[in-house]
């Protein structure tokens, strides 16, 4: 989507970047300052979802879905503790060569570092040469990179999978002992958010349509859909009466608190392109 906003795409009134994206676009001067923060239903969006790094205020986004980023598995084939980035990293001998990594350079890096207990987008090289060490290492226990995740799990391809927690609610809708993990080192949290470009060639009614997502039951719609959050505040009750209790949504307690990541700075990236290329070669 950045790829083709840069080369000139025109045609789109919304995009649907997450945080980090968010962040980018309005500092390179991509998105309509539309002022959702001045919309008639801007008053259900949760506080926790106003004061936010990638948008302070909501100057040009509303909130579409969030969730945590961490994995699931196959309880029936691995009953010890998963609650600890130890499962994807030095996994127990039953999961070995059974594990599911997502494709995605950012949340598998990112995972690594909180196994590490090494900042996020940190620039020491011994920490980034750990990190690398750590991927390489794990990689021989892994079986595949892939965004196909429910259909890895529920097909026994796999017994463990990096996901997300709303995919790991439709997950064990189809697999019972399925069971996503809360890892004690930490977890990933992100947010979808509408935003207009700024050449919108329909920027009235993107801005209705804006205005539409924070209506609570168009919100739960969303939510029923796809088995995340929403961030929107009385939704709730136009759900489905299980999905609020339910374990991906509803974290135990004690559980830690969702990290959200800005983007990195050009070089730790370009450090982290290296790190990726040379695990996926």
């Amino acid at each position: 989507m950045l790829a083709k906003v840069r080369a000139g795409g025109t045609g789109y009134d919304i995009v649907v970047p997450s945080d980090y994206t968010v962040k980018i676009m309005v500092e390179q001067g991509m998105l309509a300052e539309t002022h959702p923060n001045q919309m008639p239903n801007f008053k259900n969006v949760k506080p926790e979802f106003i004061t936010v790094y990638w948008d302070n205020g909501r100057n040009y986004t509303v909130p579409w879905q969030t969730g945590t980023t961490a994995f699931t598995v196959n309880t029936a084939k691995y009953k010890g503790d998963i609650d600890t980035y130890a499962i994807l990293f030095d996994p127990p001998a039953e999961l070995k060569g059974r594990i599911n990594m997502l494709d995605d350079e950012m949340s598998v890096i990112h995972a690594a570092e909180r196994y590490l207990g090494v900042p996020r987008c940190g620039g020491d090289p011994a920490n980034l040469k750990k990190v690398n060490d750590l991927l390489v290492s794990a990689k021989q226990n892994w079986r595949t990179f892939s965004y196909d995740t429910q259909v890895k799990i529920t097909s026994g391809d796999v017994d463990v999978t990096q996901d997300w927690n709303g995919d790991a609610r439709r997950i064990r809708l189809q697999l019972p002992t399925a069971k996503y993990a809360y890892p004690k080192e930490g977890i990933e949290g992100w947010m979808d958010n509408v935003a207009v470009l700024k050449d919108a060639p329909n920027m009235e009614n993107a801005k209705i349509f804006q205005n539409f997502l924070m209506d609570p039951e168009n919100a739960a719609l969303i939510s029923a859909f796809a088995s995340y959050n929403n961030g929107i505040m009385g939704s709730d009750k136009y759900l489905p009466a299980d999905f609020s209790t339910s374990p991906e949504i509803l974290p135990p307690a004690g559980s830690p608190t969702p990290e959200f990541v800005p983007p990195c700075s050009k070089d730790v990236v370009e450090i982290y392109n290296k790190i990726w290329t040379n695990l996926r070669k």
